[in-house]
């Protein structure tokens, strides 16, 4: 057995501190360490015993290296761990066609890092999970391990990172608000109440109110965090929790500003799941949208023409999302379509209504963008003058004493404004075309769900 060195020698880049321990080398790294000693640790992903030779599959977070095993006092000891089993091995990096990457280690010495694991619930080393879906979420912890089964997380990550950078680069502020708040920020929406030392509280359904404040502060500002709905719906796409992303920008004309925003959120999201995160799309089979410069805009008036429903129809059903998103991928070409101009009594009495001197107030300066057939993101112009927000909300019948604090800002002057904000959830799983929006959740919440 050939003795290994650390190659504990090499610098960093620049000198700099790196998070790249020279002690290890990744799955992914072993193309280029053909010839070296190299140091594997991950998880025993699968072992095959053949008449001759072993073979040990070794997994960690870039991939999967192939081990070869001839000497019997270690290939004892592998048939004595499990599959999950986390272990470091040490050997010699050599070129092989037919392994993973061109390269295998061979003279392999196998130390255990964690105890020997049981049996996982699932068999993770096939390239398919056919266990149901309260299977794999009971187990998530380590069915989760699965590359196929993580690889939409990694498709999340992607998304949130690009819809940082994205808005950072129109001079947004990143904010982080308060989850627990004192009176409901969406109307119509239901909400977790809560004891707060003795005061009634509940979990915020969306930082809507905070986001419009701090318009008055940075002008333009956005949130990636948890929301709450109790939902008391159990379907294939409602959450209880889910992630949203939200934006908000000052000193507007309109909504077509904040669609201009919209845009680019999403164009950004996009493009870095397609820079970032390459191998995910890849082992899902994934086809990326391509946004268009220009995303088609169909009135709400006009969409319910096109779907055939009722002229005082107040909202967009999931068949007509579907048939609106249809014609944008006949018509356009574009897997997106904003519908704009929503009925003001149905979008939150925060929505501003449309100015034109023909209309009333029964449009409203709103809009929803659709994405391959549902309704992604909801946004649109606010309501930006005190005034403006007691006669709403007596209009609506709410108590304006309950909303005290969230207009109080507005007597000290807001700038014309608007946001948008969508699930995260949702947007991973109609990129990857989930049957299920739990499929692309890190441990669901909804109306049954509490654990793991």
């Amino acid at each position: 057995m050939q003795q290994f060195v650390e190659p504990s020698s090499r610098p960093s880049p620049q000198g700099q501190s790196s998070l790249r321990s020279d002690t290890r080398t990744l799955a992914a790294e072993l193309p280029s360490r053909a010839g070296e000693n190299v140091r594997l640790q991950g998880w025993v992903h699968r072992r095959r015993r053949l008449a001759s030779v072993t073979f040990v599959v070794i997994r960690d977070r870039s991939g999967l290296a192939q081990v070869v095993v001839r000497d019997p006092q270690t290939v004892a000891q592998v048939e004595e761990i499990g599959e999950e089993t986390v272990v470091e091995v040490t050997g010699k990096a050599v070129a092989n066609p037919q392994a993973p990457g061109g390269v295998e280690v061979c003279d392999p010495a196998l130390t255990l890092l964690s105890e020997p694991a049981e049996t996982p619930p699932v068999e993770l080393w096939r390239p398919t999970v056919n266990a149901a879906l309260p299977t794999l979420l009971d187990h998530a912890a380590v069915t989760l391990r699965h590359p196929t089964l993580r690889a939409p997380f990694e498709i999340a990550a992607a998304a949130v990172s690009g819809f940082r950078e994205a808005l950072r680069g129109l001079s947004f502020t990143e904010i982080q608000t308060p989850k627990i708040v004192g009176a409901a920020t969406e109307s119509g929406a239901n909400v977790f109440a809560l004891d707060y030392f003795g005061r009634r509280a509940y979990l915020a359904q969306s930082p809507q109110f905070y986001k419009q404040t701090l318009v008055g502060v940075f002008e333009r500002v956005f949130e990636v965090g948890p929301v709450f709905r109790a939902e008391p719906h159990d379907t294939v796409r409602h959450l209880a929790e889910y992630v949203s992303l939200d934006a908000e920008l000052g000193f507007v004309a309109d909504h077509r500003e904040v669609m201009a925003a919209t845009h680019a959120a999403v164009a950004g999201m996009v493009a870095a799941v397609a820079e970032h995160a390459q191998p995910a799309v890849e082992r899902l089979g994934v086809s990326l949208p391509g946004v268009p410069e220009e995303i088609p805009v169909l009135h709400f008036a006009d969409a319910l023409k096109l779907v055939g429903a009722p002229d005082d129809e107040q909202d967009l059903a999931p068949a007509h999302e579907r048939a609106v998103g249809e014609w944008a991928l006949r018509e356009h070409g574009s897997d997106f379509v904003f519908v704009v101009g929503y009925p003001t009594g149905k979008r939150a009495f925060y929505t501003h209504p449309q100015t034109y001197p023909t209309d009333d107030a029964y449009w409203s300066n709103s809009f929803d963008l659709i994405f391959r057939g549902m309704e992604l993101v909801s946004g649109g112009q606010r309501l930006h003058r005190y005034d403006d927000y007691v006669a709403v909300l007596r209009e609506r019948g709410l108590p304006v004493e309950s909303y005290a604090s969230y207009i109080e800002p507005f007597r000290y002057g807001i700038p014309p404004h608007g946001g948008f904000a969508f699930g995260l959830e949702r947007f991973v799983a109609r990129l990857v075309g989930a049957d299920n929006i739990r499929q692309v959740t890190l441990f669901p919440r909804d109306l049954h769900r509490l654990v793991p």
